[in-house]
Parts: C-alpha cells; sequence; structure tokens
C-alpha cells in the first residue's frame, strides 16, 4: 500500500484547501464548495481567497495567494481560462502541491482552446504541482467532507451517516452527479467523488491506480468515453483484483474502426467497443449497461465476501414467477442446474406433489401452513455443491414471515441468498443488515445479480494477469520481404501447422512441385503487396496435373500483374489441396489504446459477412483459446452439427495459443497479423494455415 505517499493525495486527501476566485454566494462556482465545506464539517484548514471580499462563510477571505499563512495542499481556481495559466506559475512559486482547474475554453472549444491547453500541460511538466482538468466540476472525499465541487447534488442528494467505501469516477462531470443521486438513494456510502475534467495533466488511469491503492476505497463505479492510457490503466485493474475490490465501468460510445483500414478482414472486426469490452472481461470488470444498474452493483458489492457463482437456485411461492426468472437468469448467461435428487427428495417431504422441487423450488403457498418448513429448505440449500446462490422470491407479508429462518440460515452459512420482494416487506432492512440482498423489481434483480455472479464466477479463476506477466522472448528481425509463405514460416516457427507447399518462380517449377506434393494441389499468386490474392485472380483450386498446374501458373500471374501492376510478383505458391470441417479466421491487430488484440471468428470469405467473432487481449492461451471458440455461434459446425464430424479442437485451441506467442515474439515490429483461413480438420487430424499475412510497423 502507497497511502499518503501516493502523487494524488494532496489532490484527493487534501489537508488543507484554498479556493482561487471565492464568493459569498453559494449558488456561485467560487462559492458553493465554500459551502459544502462549512456545512458538511471538513475539518482542515480553509483560504478562500478573493480581494473583494474580507469574510466568505464565516471565513477570512484573503487578497491573494501570496498572503496566506501557509502553502495549502490543494488550490481550487475558480477563475477564467485565460487567467489560469498566470495563476498556476504563482501556486508553483508558492510550493502548492496540487491544483484544481474549474475553467472550460480549453481543448473542448477547438484550435485556439487546444493551444492553451497544450500550454498549460507544457508549464505543468516543468513543476512538482498535480493539476487536475481543467474542465472539471471539482471532487469530494466523502469520508473527510474535503469539498472541491460546485455540484449541487449534494444540496439534494441524502446525507451518508458515516464513512463509505465507494468511489466514483467519471469523465463526466454530469454523469458524476447522475450515479451519485441515484446511489445515494439506495443506500450507497461512497468514499470519493471525482470527474477527470479534460485530463491535461492527470488521466482516468491515474485516478484508479490511486483509488487501487486506497484503503477507503472497496469498490469504484466509473464512466468512460476514452482511455490514454491502456498499460497503465490495466495496471490499475489488476491491483483492484488482487485486492478483492470490485471494478464496474460504463463504457461510452460505439465507433467501428472497420472502416478506416481496408488491408486485412480483423481490421473490420476488431471494432473499438468490442476491445474495450475484451479488455474489461480478462481484468474482470463489471461492464455496466445504466446508471441503476451500477447503483445496484455497488450495493451487492457489500455483500461481495460471501461465496456465490453462476449456478442459481430459485425458490418461489409461485410456479410461474420461478418460471420467469429462470428464463431471465439463463438469458443473462447464468445456470439454473437441476438439483440432485437427494435434494429434491429432502424438499419435497414439505413440498406438495404439485409444487417443483427440481429448480425451480416452488414451495407453494404451503410455506403459510408449515413455515418451519423453510428453514430446512434453506439450510439444504446451503449445504448443496450443486448450487452457488440462492434467490428467493416472496412478495410482502410471506417474505415477513421467512425473514427470521432466512437471516438465521444467512448467518450460519458463507452461501449468497438474494430475495425479490415486489410487495411492501417490512423486514427488508433487518435483511440486508442479516446479510441479504433485497431487491423490489425482477428486471432489476436480473440486471444486477447476473453481471455480480459472473464476477464471483471469475474472480477464482481468472489466469489472465499472470499469464500476462509471463516473460516474452526477444524478438527475431523481420525479413524485409513478407509474401505468404514467410508470413507462414514465421507462424511456423512458434507451433503454427502449416499445409505443406513449395515456391515456384515457373511454370515448370510448379508443375514439378505439384508431382512432389500429390495431386490435387492450389495455386496461388506469391506477391509481399497482394493481401486478398482472389480479388486479382490470383488463386486456383483442385488442380489435378501437371497440364493444369501450367495453364494455371500462367494465368494466375498474368492476371494479377492486370490487376496489380504495382505490385512485385514472386512467382507463386504450390500446396496440396486440403480439406476440412470449418474455417476459422485468427487475427490480430494493434489496438491504440490496449496494444496487441485477438481476433477468433468464422473464416473464409463470408468472415466480415456473419462478423461471428470473439475478442481477447494478448496474451491467450489454450483454455482461454476454447472459450473464445465456445463463444462463437458458429461453434456447433466443430462439435458435429447435424451429422458432420466434429473438428479438431484441441488442435485449433493449439494453433490460437502458438498464434498469440507467435504474435508477441514478433513485438512492436508488427501492426497486424493473420491467418485466414485456419482450416479445421476432422477430430485428431489437426488444423493448417492456409493462408497468412503480416503487416509490418510503419512500413
Amino acid at each position: 500500500m502507497m497511502g499518503s505517499t501516493h502523487r494524488l493525495e494532496p489532490l484527493l486527501n487534501p489537508a488543507s484547501i484554498a479556493i482561487v476566485g471565492a464568493s459569498s454566494d453559494p449558488a456561485r462556482i467560487g462559492g458553493m464548495p465554500l459551502a459544502h465545506l462549512t456545512r458538511f464539517g471538513y475539518a482542515g484548514q480553509i483560504y478562500p481567497i478573493n480581494p473583494k471580499y474580507g469574510e466568505v462563510f464565516g471565513l477570512r477571505c484573503w487578497p491573494d495567494i501570496e498572503s496566506l499563512p501557509a502553502a495549502p495542499d490543494l488550490v481550487v481556481l475558480a477563475i477564467a481560462a485565460p487567467d489560469v495559466l498566470p495563476m498556476l506559475r504563482r501556486c508553483a512559486a508558492g510550493g502548492v502541491r496540487a491544483v484544481i482547474v474549474y475553467a472550460a475554453g480549453f481543448a473542448e472549444e477547438g484550435a485556439r482552446g487546444a493551444a492553451l491547453q497544450a500550454e498549460l500541460q507544457a508549464y505543468v511538466a516543468t513543476t512538482d504541482m498535480v493539476v487536475a482538468g481543467p474542465n472539471a466540476m471539482g471532487f469530494a472525499n466523502l469520508n473527510t467532507q474535503a469539498h472541491t465541487s460546485f455540484a449541487s447534488v449534494f444540496n439534494t442528494a441524502p446525507m451518508q451517516a458515516g464513512p463509505g467505501g465507494v468511489s466514483l469516477l467519471t469523465q463526466s462531470g454530469n454523469v458524476c452527479a447522475a450515479v451519485y443521486a441515484i446511489a445515494r438513494r439506495l443506500g450507497v456510502g461512497f468514499s470519493h467523488f471525482i470527474n477527470t475534467g479534460n485530463e491535461a495533466c492527470v488521466d482516468f488511469a491515474q485516478y484508479l491506480e490511486y483509488l487501487a491503492q486506497d484503503a477507503a476505497t472497496q469498490v469504484c463505479m466509473g464512466y468512460i468515453e476514452e482511455l490514454r492510457d491502456g498499460p497503465r490503466f490495466i495496471a490499475a485493474a489488476e491491483a483492484f483484483a488482487r485486492q478483492d475490490k470490485l471494478l464496474i465501468l460504463y463504457k461510452a460510445g460505439e465507433t467501428d474502426k472497420g472502416s478506416e483500414a481496408v488491408r486485412s478482414h480483423t481490421s473490420a472486426l476488431a471494432g473499438d467497443q468490442a476491445i474495450y469490452q475484451a479488455a474489461f472481461r480478462q481484468l474482470n470488470i463489471i461492464q455496466s449497461q445504466d446508471f441503476v444498474q451500477m447503483a445496484q452493483l455497488a450495493h451487492l458489492a457489500d455483500y461481495r465476501q460471501r461465496s456465490a457463482g453462476r449456478r442459481v437456485a430459485i425458490v418461489t411461492i409461485s410456479g410461474a414467477l420461478g418460471a420467469i426468472l429462470a428464463d431471465k437468469f439463463i438469458a443473462a448467461g447464468l445456470d439454473v442446474p437441476t438439483l440432485p435428487q437427494a435434494l429434491q427428495q429432502q424438499l419435497r417431504a414439505g413440498i406438495p406433489d404439485y409444487g417443483m422441487v427440481a429448480n425451480p423450488v416452488d414451495v407453494t403457498g404451503n410455506v403459510v401452513n408449515d413455515p418451519g418448513f423453510v428453514r430446512t429448505a434453506l439450510q439444504a440449500l446451503a449445504q448443496s455443491d450443486a448450487v452457488d446462490c440462492v434467490v428467493i422470491y416472496a412478495p410482502g407479508y410471506l417474505l415477513d414471515r421467512m425473514a427470521g429462518d432466512l437471516c438465521a440460515v444467512s448467518a450460519a452459512h458463507s452461501r449468497l441468498f438474494v430475495a425479490i420482494d415486489t410487495g411492501a416487506a417490512t423486514t427488508r432492512e433487518r435483511l440486508r443488515t442479516g446479510g441479504v440482498p433485497v431487491f423490489e423489481d425482477i428486471g432489476v434483480a436480473t440486471a444486477a445479480l447476473a453481471p455480480f455472479l459472473l464476477w464471483q464466477e471469475r474472480r477464482r479463476r481468472n489466469r489472465w494477469p499472470d499469464l500476462r506477466h509471463r516473460p516474452v522472448p526477444a524478438p527475431a528481425a523481420l525479413p524485409h520481404s513478407l509474401d505468404e509463405y514467410r508470413c507462414k514460416q514465421l507462424l511456423a516457427r512458434h507451433g503454427m501447422p502449416a499445409a505443406q507447399e513449395r515456391v515456384a518462380t515457373t511454370a515448370d517449377e510448379a508443375a514439378a512441385a505439384a508431382d512432389a506434393i500429390g495431386y490435387p494441389v492450389v495455386l496461388k499468386v506469391l506477391s509481399p503487396g497482394i493481401a486478398h490474392k482472389s480479388e486479382v485472380g490470383g488463386v486456383r483450386l483442385h488442380l489435378a496435373d501437371a497440364r493444369q498446374v501450367r495453364e494455371a501458373f500462367v494465368q494466375v500471374l498474368a492476371s494479377a500483374r492486370a490487376c496489380a501492376p504495382g505490385a512485385r510478383i514472386d512467382g507463386a505458391l504450390v500446396g496440396a489441396m486440403e480439406s476440412g470441417v470449418a474455417e476459422l479466421i485468427l487475427g490480430v491487430t494493434r489496438d491504440p489504446v490496449f496494444g496487441m488484440a485477438l481476433t477468433v471468428g468464422l473464416g473464409g470469405v463470408l468472415t466480415e459477412l456473419y462478423k461471428d467473432v470473439s475478442h481477447r487481449l494478448l496474451p491467450v492461451d489454450e483454455a482461454m483459446a476454447r472459450e473464445m471458440l465456445e463463444e462463437l455461434r458458429a461453434f456447433p459446425l466443430l462439435t458435429g452439427y447435424r451429422g458432420r464430424p466434429p473438428g479438431d479442437v484441441d488442435a485449433a485451441c493449439a494453433a490460437i495459443a502458438a498464434f498469440s506467442r507467435a504474435v508477441l515474439a514478433l513485438g512492436s515490429q508488427v501492426d497486424e497479423v493473420e491467418v485466414n483461413p485456419l482450416l479445421v480438420k476432422p477430430a485428431c487430424q489437426g488444423v493448417c494455415m492456409l493462408d497468412a499475412l503480416v503487416i509490418p510497423a510503419n512500413r
């Protein structure tokens, strides 16, 4: 734990605060933070600065920063954009450690503002100060009441009675206020309220890094539009996971970078949003879909130390509600397993024949006649190895009747129990205090529970952080010319299987190569400048004899020269005509935020039409490769769909892992690498590369 030694400490946990541009009006941005500081009882020293006033909010108001008796930890600049840089110079001269800049009019306002922000950045880089913003709403440390924000939400949201463990970190001041208001109505207790503004000098990842080591922060809710430092973000998220802290992020923005690149299919498939989603999944970050869900997840985080996972047992007093919940949970990615026969028999002892016991469990209205059975049923579910979590639907007075037993079982066992009350049970707070979260809406419960339980599942078996820190061998130099044959040879060195093939520079050499390989064969133009050979007539398939091979050689080279007159032609590649069960695409592109990102999907000519793909950041091992394949809608094609022979899935997974190793070994020398297609042969017969493309960096 770095604690108070972290460079953002004076910004987020200041011992003294000065407000330049202080106002006596609590509705103005120079007055609102002073109103908050005095109202909520900040214990540190407060220095209002404005030569117009002698006193504001009962505090002495100083004429300028040079008049202060001591350098404050933090200075808030509630002044116009043109005045910011001169004031920063004065702050630095006075030994100020941290500054927040409220002013807009910087990079968000075109070229003139961008130039002003660049000047600010350049100056701050010469100092030891930490500068937040510009265009920031300010912060709040709710555990020390260090309010530096002009957010009016603190005047309207319910006050929290004691310290909180949830921090809010957003790239929008309005989002910060909106999420805070929703979460406070649910009783979520906050530690930090942070909006990053333009991030001229301190970016989202640096704040996240601070919160990872902040002892008061156990949960972080965040809103992201764009990350500037992917590696630092990954490191901070890993720190969250190591300390068993929950990270919940809402990512805004739907962009498709595929339209910007035409050299590889992978570029058209690996969009910005998809790579963010992959990164969040690999880092076990819960990606939220709306603000209410974020707040509900923060509330659920209070129960994260309970044993839980994706296998849910549903207990209801209504068969219909049991079916509805089962449908919703399964659609959200959870499992509703059939309970073991022995457990069903235990439940049947107190449930009439017309009630379900397999899961969902319908205790029926008999729960009213035999309330003692409730504890027996709940204890049996708490002790079963077949489920990870128990969800009880019992509205109003029925939940009140069960509450005592539910609290008792929850106290005796670590398993997570969750209640859904669509009535008006009076025991909700008793249940929550007893370790049982309570929801009042089925949809809200599903939206929060599903990602939370999946997070619980992944936190026990997330391998990627360890895999990411394994050493990578030093890269070998790339050949200057990278045609298909050389690309395949590069990948084959790391375990990627290639088909039997030979290079031919004349028609006779092509025929001789085909005789040696055995018919039928495929012949393709060999050129480092032609990425998609079929589009220039550069491919001939099912060649059955030497005559066809010679003719194909002449035709293919002529067509390629006509369609791509500037491309260098090195001859042709002759290979065995392979057949298999399915074709996959393996592609890696260099994401500008996260680095090398892998796309795996249905290969061949229909790749971009179906866009049936899965994404991960590198590195990827065989187990992760299998997860990627199982995410594809086309995965049944690999397992014997409608009588087709099953494919060699194990070999495909090994090839994907080898592809990952190969790309990492190539390192910064390449921007994109693609195998399309990777042919998957029948079970136990392996896989092989049918085409490969390597795009060097900066070439």
